[in-house]
Order: structure tokens, then sequence, then C-alpha cells
């Protein structure tokens, strides 16, 4: 799909999407919960459709009734023999040790980008835990026989936080006993915090956190069962909104409500770089009211929260001077590689971007050119770009804009709510 963003003024209010972050931890929890859960706000991207798939598949019922979900499981019981996580790297790192506990043997496979992506960490680590698994030299399918043991293991964290993710719920629910979780190099720790808060929500479980390096279950309590429904309400998406935000202070001014200020994910963490670079910001109990103002550049540490790179860059565009990003060695095993890809298709709208080892160099001046940008398939650059393009000096065509549709599918009809000037093909209106 091709969409075009016209030069535009934003104001109004908005609804954040809802956190697929918080959404699918929720289904993996309700998964393992034995009895009755109720989910109310549930997001409804692709990735978050995935996740109800894998449910479904690895046992649980759903019934949807629209802002709210009535999930009925009685834990792993593999109804089918394979599983797909589309593209969603968090499904497949997170179920696929939820799907090891199991006797059934199991195949996982994905689309698009997450056939590339590696997945020997599963190699290396699931049969140290009594687990068979074959994959594709490292890459997927995998083909996986349980049940998964809890031993004592120590796991690489540097690429993804992801997997630890999917290894402390499955060593809760195997009933984890007097075993560590050891982590070297821990990244995104806010969200393992994010983790750790749904399986508390959930009654799952919990291991003592030693400072992100060791996670120790101790005794395992005794399970009592109770007819009474969890209620789980999935999270405003700090993810999402943080390109709502960032169109805000380029073309606002907007409200966005939904974002909870105390909430543990990482992209939060956009409030201190709109801070740092003099967005006007405002947030009360109505939500967080963003302005235009003179921006400068600024200096911001990505490491533990990689996915607001792009909207950082379409921020850096606009703001006067140098702005200088960490953490760009977390953007290789994204949908795109994303530091090459905001460097090129941000230059084709006259922004330059320098890549110095785990540095990005942004420079920006206030303008942005109109162009013909391409997503390369990946939703937050297609969002990056479309931010990027609403003071742009001329029109912005996007590429490939469907792809927005794995975390954010209301991203362009909300642009539009808020003033946005976007073309969008006929067959949007089902988009």
């Amino acid at each position: 799909m091709v969409v075009t963003i016209h030069p535009s003024r934003l104001t109004g209010s908005i609804q954040a999407p809802a956190s697929k972050s918080s959404m699918q931890r929720a289904c993996a929890a309700a998964l393992l919960h034995k009895g009755e859960t109720h989910i109310h706000n549930p997001g409804h991207s692709n990735d978050d459709k995935a996740a109800l798939d894998i449910i479904e598949r690895l046992g649980a019922s759903i019934d949807d009734r629209g802002e709210l979900l009535i999930i009925h499981s009685k834990g792993i019981h593999p109804v089918k023999e394979d599983i797909s996580c589309g593209e969603s790297g968090l499904s497949i790192r997170m179920f696929t040790p939820l799907a090891a506990l199991s006797k059934k043997q199991v195949t996982i496979n994905g689309t698009g980008s997450l056939l590339t992506r590696p997945m020997d960490f599963f190699d290396e680590i699931l049969p140290q835990l009594g687990v068979s698994i074959k994959s594709k030299e490292g890459k997927l399918p995998l083909v996986l026989k349980g049940p998964l043991v809890p031993q004592t293991i120590e796991v690489d964290g540097s690429l993804s936080s992801q997997f630890l993710t999917g290894l402390l719920m499955a060593y809760s629910a195997a009933g984890a006993s007097h075993v560590s979780i050891k982590v070297n190099n821990l990244k995104s720790r806010p969200y393992i915090d994010l983790t750790l808060e749904v399986m508390k929500q959930f009654g799952m479980n919990l291991p003592v956190n030693k400072s992100y390096t060791e996670f120790f279950f101790g005794d395992a309590p005794v399970v009592k069962k109770t007819a009474i429904p969890i209620n789980y309400t999935v999270e405003g998406d700090w993810s999402g909104g943080a390109f709502l935000l960032v169109a805000g202070a380029i073309a606002g001014p907007v409200t966005i409500r939904g974002l909870d200020p105390g909430s543990t994910q990482a992209d939060k963490a956009i409030l201190e770089a709109l801070m740092s670079a003099n967005a006007g910001l405002a947030i009360d109990a109505k939500g967080i009211t963003i302005h235009p103002t003179a921006m400068k550049g600024f200096a911001f540490d990505a490491t533990d929260c990689p996915d607001l790179f792009p909207p950082l860059v379409a921020l850096a565009a606009y703001c006067e001077g140098l702005t200088t990003i960490k953490g760009v060695s977390r953007l290789a095993h994204k949908e795109s590689n994303r530091g090459l890809t905001l460097q090129e298709e941000f230059e084709k709208m006259g922004v330059r971007i320098e890549l110095d080892d785990d540095h990005m160099r942004v420079y920006g001046n206030g303008r942005v050119n109109g162009a013909k940008v391409h997503s390369r398939h990946d939703h937050r650059i297609a969002m990056a770009c479309a931010v990027a393009a609403l003071r742009a000096g001329g029109d912005v065509t996007i590429e490939q804009a469907n792809a927005v549709k794995k975390s954010y599918p209301d991203f362009f009809r909300d642009l539009k709510k808020l003033g946005g000037t976007v073309s969008l093909p006929f067959e949007s209106f089902n988009f």
C-alpha cells in the first residue's frame, strides 16, 4: 500500500493504541493460568493476533467480545502440531519456552524477517533443560519436544531481553524450585520489569531479581485453585504513542490519552528525549499535551529502548544542531537493519545521518524535503517517515506503508483524526 503525507498541522486529542508488549505478555500469562482470564482493552495489531492464535493452538479457548477477551485455559495442552508467530520477535522468543513445557512435539515457524533472525539461543539453552530441539542452522523453523525441566543456567542477555521473558514464565509455570537463571549483559531491563509485573498480576511464582544478573526461584508455592477470573487491562502503548508525541512536537498541539507515566514500558523514555530537545510538554489527568517549540539537538541513550530510534530520528530532524543517539548495535536484528534503513530513507528527505560504531548522529536543521520513501516492510520506519513528513517542504510518499499493521493498524487513521492530510488508497478503508 502506498500512502502520501501532505504537510499538515495537527490539533485535538487521541487515545494511544494498546501496548502489544503488554497484550502479548498477558496472552502468555492467560495461557499458563489454569482458569478464566478477562483481558480488557485488547490490542488488534498483527502481532497481537499472532499471540492469540498461538495460545489457541497451545490449548486456550478465546471468547472475543470486542473490548473484552475471555480466555479459558488448563495450561499448555497443544491442539495443533505447529504454531506460527507471524513476524513477531516477542512471540517467537516468549512462546518457544512455553511450548517446550509440553511432551508433544511442536513446530514453531514465522514469516517475513523473522525467518532470518538468529534463533541459535534456543539450540544452546533448551537442551540444558531436557528439551529436544532442531532448527534450520539456528533459524526457523524450530521443532521441539519437552517437557522443559528448570535447571540453573547461564544465558546471554545482550541480543534481546525477550528470550529471558519466555524462560521466566516457563520456569514459573513448571514449578521451578531452588534454581537460578543467571544473565550476562542484559539489555532492555524495563521490558523484564514489565514481564515481572504481568506475572505478579496473574499470581505466578516470582523469582528474586538479583540486580538483573540472576533470577532465583526459591520454594515453589502451593497453587490454590480459584473460580474468580483474573482481570487484566492492557496498557496504552508508549512505543506507538512515541510517534504521536513526536508528531505533536513537530506539528501539534495534540493531547495523547491513555499513556501511564508510571508504566514499566521501556519506551516511556521518549519523555526524557522530548524534554532534552526542549519540546513543549505538559502532563495532567487528561493526558500528555505537546506543541511545537524551537527545539535543539540532544544526546540520548536508547540501548534499553531501541524501538525509540525511528521516532527519535524524526524528532531530531526538526531540532537545530547535532543529535547523538546511542545503541545502534541493538538495531541489526529488527524487521529491517534499522540503523542503515533510517540513514538511507531519511537521506531521501534531505536529513543527514552518520553511523559510528554504537552511535547515530543526526544533523538537524528543521528542514525535511518531500520525497518518495520505502518502509522496507518495517512498521516503525513507515511511521517515522510519516511523522517527519508532517512539516516537510513537500509531499512524502511511503511505499509498503501497510507495514504499520504489525503494531499500530490505526496509525494513519489516527493521523487523519488529528487533522493530518493523508492520502490513502481506496482499499485502505478496510485496512
